[in-house]
């Protein structure tokens, strides 16, 4: 019997790094995914994009396709049955500062996106949509399918598309566009030190394993979608929107989803149009994008050119930031990047100033992408942080630790916790820090430049209101019942610990179920607020059940002999935990850090990363082992981002030239050097029932500058433009 099952036997130990529950599941292929859950009958679509940028559709010529044996219906902006689409701009949903309730997906929704209009808004973009009664059909169909357009000069150019005037920019995420204390101007007239560069991130796509699918299925006015997604009643309540119905009369499931990162957060045009062709073909639908159709229908992260100005006193203590970023966006919504919200809070200054602003360009519209705003907020900080920090000759650590602030400095709160000058100890003391050489060029190994940086990880922690049912049946297992989702993060994993936990049970008694608007709502599994919410809810609900076990109980009688005493019924709680009730007295947030090792061949400008130690105070840990894969997980994407990811755009066509996993580059096995992770304890009473804070998006920020950092400790050159790439690199 191996240690984990040994563990997993014992009464539950919140934050034991046991197995995953489901992955004999996942690894015997019994977790079943959207795609794959059964249906009678089912029709296949496919949908056909526009390969113009901007203009409209004057014809379609369909003939072809609806001759191809199988071909049931061909839907396009002229023969669509019609459906609601929202106001010009979705309203937030209360999604601020780095908060995330349910996702408004204005860009699902949109007239042009689901076949209400002909107007082609970008290269790529949803134009009409093939059903039959097999996947081949409906893909020759496709192919088949011609349109005839009437050309507009698109809008793709950074350099030349003008800013969108400020009072034509809706805060949506991210909180007002711009934020100030204390008079930067002052501050930085008396800097004995200033820096003030530009720094670059480009345009990034969702690439998660499980692309985008659905099912839809109709009985008589009541849908079912089995839908890949993060956000379970996000999306049905967008869907019932749009065809008219009620919440209640939409059922959505999802048991698995094989990675989101924020891109399945909510709706977008696929689950309507899927809906839309199975009430026209009046069978269920099978609907799943092309990894090609991954670039643009649903989202990504968006451009961002970030000016950033620091001054400081002789001696390292800031006197004022200003950081000012713009972001690209689609035609259809206006996507805001929150890059400026760690600026505000994570060092003590007294004179900040921090802005954003939008260019409009035709390209899909932008959504979350895993951190949005800090992921790309922290590249241009920390980079300007460790600038400074040469600027003064000061030690990188020591630079930050000079500003540390103890308190929210933007709130003007206590933290619930923060724990980020042992993240800094560490970190240091795990990766050698001590004996890094200051001067850049300075460390070397044979034809290799080594270069060692760090940089500060932040994300705020979040909990939103979660319901959850408990039952214990009479053999003493129990089953939890909340509608969250499982996205790979462990989410069936760790609640079962908490319930266990509570109850004094092995967690191999407890079952837990989600993944269905059936159960009781739950918030979108984006925002690191999984953990928070739905941790609570569960604990919650499993207290409330062992109280009913207990009053119900004899002195000394166990629970399962106290229900089998009442006649053997099971025994059920219900909880609806509400957000955070001291989210108004604290300020709460993650706080890490990060030192990476690279190295560079000086001839060739290779850049390489063998290693890199990461230190994080998270909250509560609730499964070491998953929670420890999530930072992996993060860290991972971060040299990605810092060395190889970018979306490319044809400027004549406005067509995704590298959307396709061999030319989109995202690190393998052989980029990744080792990455030791360190969670440092911090308890947190405040944040969450039980004092988890997340993990799923800190494990990114900080790491694309922590290597630019390290790259030019090692080459003594700044880049300050995204991704690293060779050309840029070359010494």
């Amino acid at each position: 019997m191996s240690d984990s099952m040994r563990e997993r036997m014992r009464p539950a130990k919140l934050g034991a790094p046991i197995d995953r529950v489901d992955g004999r599941l996942k690894v015997t292929g019994g977790a079943r995914y959207a795609l794959e859950l059964p249906v009678t009958n089912p029709a296949y679509a496919v949908v056909v994009t526009s390969s113009i940028p901007k203009g409209r559709v004057a014809s379609m010529d369909t003939a072809a396709a609806e001759r191809v044996k199988g071909v049931l219906a061909v839907l396009t902006p002229f023969n669509a049955p019609k459906v609601n689409v929202p106001p010009p701009r979705a309203e937030s949903s209360g999604m601020s500062n780095g908060a995330a309730g349910p996702p408004a997906r204005g860009g699902a929704m949109r007239i042009p996106t689901v076949l209400q209009s002909p107007d082609v808004m970008y290269n790529g973009q949803p134009i009409a949509l093939v059903v039959a009664d097999s996947f081949e059909a409906a893909m020759e169909g496709a192919q088949l399918v011609t349109a005839r357009y009437t050309s507009e000069r698109p809008v793709l150019e950074w350099e030349s598309t003008p800013t969108i005037p400020t009072d034509e920019v809706h805060p949506m995420f991210g909180g007002e566009r711009k934020v100030a204390r204390g008079d930067v101007e002052h501050g930085l007239r008396e800097a004995a030190v200033k820096v003030e560069h530009v720094y670059s991130t480009p345009l990034e796509n969702h690439n998660p394993m499980e692309v985008h699918n659905t099912i839809a299925a109709w009985e008589g006015d009541k849908l079912t979608l089995y839908d890949s997604t993060q956000g379970i009643f996000s999306v049905r309540d967008t869907v019932a929107q749009a065809f008219g119905l009620k919440p209640d009369d939409v059922r959505l499931v999802s048991y698995f989803t094989g990675g989101g990162f924020g891109s399945k957060g909510g709706a977008w045009s696929h689950q309507i149009l899927a809906a839309m062709a199975a009430r026209v073909v009046k069978r269920p639908v099978k609907l799943a994008l092309t990894r090609r159709q991954m670039f643009g229908p649903v989202g990504g992260r968006p451009i961002t050119v970030q000016r950033i100005s620091l001054g400081a006193t002789r001696d390292g203590v800031l006197t004022a930031i200003r950081h000012g970023s713009t972001s690209s966006t689609s035609t259809i919504e206006d996507w805001i990047e929150p890059a400026t919200s760690q600026t505000r809070m994570l060092y003590a200054c007294p004179n900040v100033e921090t802005t954003y602003d939008l260019k409009r360009l035709n390209v899909g519209s932008p959504t979350f992408m895993r951190a949005p705003g800090e992921s790309t907020g922290t590249f241009a900080l920390e980079s300007a942080m460790d600038e400074l920090a040469y600027a003064l000759g000061i030690d990188p650590v020591q630079l930050r630790l000079k500003n540390y602030a103890d308190r929210d400095p933007e709130a003007n709160k206590p933290w619930s916790s923060k724990s980020l000058r042992e993240c800094y100890r560490v970190g240091a003391e795990a990766f050698g820090w001590s004996k890094r050489q200051m001067a850049p060029r300075s460390m070397r190994d044979g034809r290799w430049l080594v270069g060692w940086g760090m940089a500060t990880a932040t994300y705020p922690a979040v909990r939103q209101p979660a319901g959850a049912t408990a039952r214990m049946l009479a053999d003493g297992s129990v089953v939890v019942r909340a509608g969250t989702q499982e996205i790979g993060c462990g989410t069936y994993t760790a609640m079962s610990q908490i319930a266990a936990d509570v109850l004094g049970i092995p967690v191999d008694r407890v079952r837990f179920e989600l993944g269905d608007t059936d159960m009781p709502p739950n918030p979108p599994s984006v925002g690191s607020m999984t953990a928070a919410s739905t941790g609570s809810a569960v604990h919650e609900v499993a207290t409330a059940l062992k109280a009913k076990l207990t009053a119900m109980s004899n002195a000394g009688e166990s629970m399962t002999d106290a229900i089998k005493r009442a006649g053997g019924q099971p025994v059920e709680a219900t909880v609806q935990s509400q957000a955070s009730p001291e989210a108004r007295q604290y300020s709460m947030h993650s706080f890490g850090a990060v030192f990476t090792e690279v190295r560079v061949d000086e001839a060739l400008g290779l850049v390489r990363v063998p290693r890199v130690v990461a230190a994080h105070g998270v909250g509560t840990i609730l499964n070491e082992k998953t929670a420890r894969s999530q930072i992996i997980g993060g860290t991972v994407w971060g040299i990605g981002m810092a060395l190889t990811e970018a979306t490319e755009i044809d400027p004549r066509t406005g067509r995704y030239v590298n959307a396709q996993l061999d030319e989109y580059l995202v690190p393998v096995n052989a980029d990744v050097g080792r990455i030791d992770v360190h969670f440092v304890d911090e308890h947190d009473p405040h944040v969450s029932a039980t004092g988890a804070k997340g993990v799923g998006e800190i494990g990114i920020t900080g790491v694309a500058a922590s290597i630019a950092n390290a790259v030019f400790h090692a080459t003594g050159k700044r880049l300050r433009d995204l991704p690293l790439r060779v050309e840029k690199v070359m010494v």
